[in-house]
């Protein structure tokens, strides 16, 4: 099996602190930069799951910095380099508390919602008559609180303005920009003949006020795509979609009697899963990017991290 990076322990010039999400680990350096590690740590349901899937850090981060650059005339963003495969550098800033999910299609969450008989998600009215994966009469924000611990919850636009979460001028220009990127995404995935269901983007402000998009974009772990070919057969014959998603790890996870619940047990992955599943996320790399996916070398994947950002350093 090829190796994998799941956590780190670096100790970089300039460094004042260390955060560590899900995912992601990031550095905070005294000149106002950030290095994100994109590792190879997976989580659904908020739960990081028990083993590093090969190769998912480096899909994920150079999905991200891709779409990126591809949407950076819309609004800017944080990342400055890209030393390597798993990583990005960028600008600090300070995060929103919310984030911006944005849906074409009634899928996932807002499908079970639905399912349960919910016909207002985040304070937006759904129609009577829908079906699972149906298009929705237009893109609708569900934002969610980016939480510190415990799950991340919906929340209405309402709430954010009222509660002062975010102020209602930065979050009318936020929620432009997410309509915005939501559209483009939409064109750069239509153009590999697949379809953006939906998706989440982050943003920050800047020391001078400036607000910037953050995080990852359009990436597998972040958004769902269904195949355009055979999207309107499939519907009418109320087949599942086939998609490009980390759906296929929740439904696994579903079937094995865990949805994040209290009390309930995270199923442990066997390796011949772990080696099934990096191999679909490099189907997703390859079937979003419209390339082959280059397998950077793992034999001694920190000391290449470290070493790649200690000479950028």
């Amino acid at each position: 099996m090829n190796k994998t990076i799941t956590k780190t322990k670096f100790n970089f010039k300039n460094q004042q602190s260390k955060y560590t999400g899900k995912v992601r680990e990031v550095y905070k350096l005294d000149n106002e930069k950030l290095i994100m590690i994109v590792t190879d740590r997976i989580s659904a349901f908020d739960v990081v799951l028990s083993k590093g899937i090969p190769f998912k850090g480096q899909i994920l981060n150079q999905i991200a910095t891709r779409m990126m650059d591809k949407t950076k005339d819309i609004v800017p963003n944080w990342i400055t380099e890209t030393p390597d495969p798993n990583v990005a550098i960028g600008l600090n800033c300070v995060p929103y508390k919310v984030e911006m999910v944005i849906r074409g299609y009634l899928a996932g969450h807002s499908a079970r919602e639905y399912s349960k008989g919910k016909r207002k998600l985040c304070g937006v009215n759904l129609p009577e008559g829908l079906k699972e994966n149906d298009k929705l009469p237009k893109p609708i924000i569900t934002p969610a609180t980016k939480a510190d611990k415990d799950h991340d919850e919906d929340i209405s636009r309402e709430e954010i303005i009222n509660k002062n979460i975010v102020s209602l001028d930065d979050y009318l220009l936020i929620e432009k920009y997410t309509y915005e990127l939501f559209q483009r995404g939409s064109e750069l995935a239509s153009k590999q003949n697949l379809i953006l269901v939906d998706t989440k983007y982050e943003f920050g402000k800047t020391k001078d006020g400036k607000i910037i998009l953050i995080d990852e974009i359009h990436t597998p772990d972040s958004s769902r795509y269904f195949y355009k070919k055979g999207y309107d057969q499939r519907q009418l014959k109320s087949e599942p979609q086939k998609q490009l998603s980390k759906e296929f790890v929740r439904k696994w996870l579903i079937s094995n009697d865990f949805q994040g619940l209290d009390g309930q047990i995270v199923p442990e992955m066997s390796d011949q899963y772990v080696n099934e599943v990096s191999e679909r996320y490099i189907e997703l790399y390859e079937k979003i990017m419209g390339e082959k996916f280059r397998k950077a070398d793992t034999k001694n994947i920190d000391e290449r991290i470290r070493k790649n950002i200690s000479n950028y350093l």
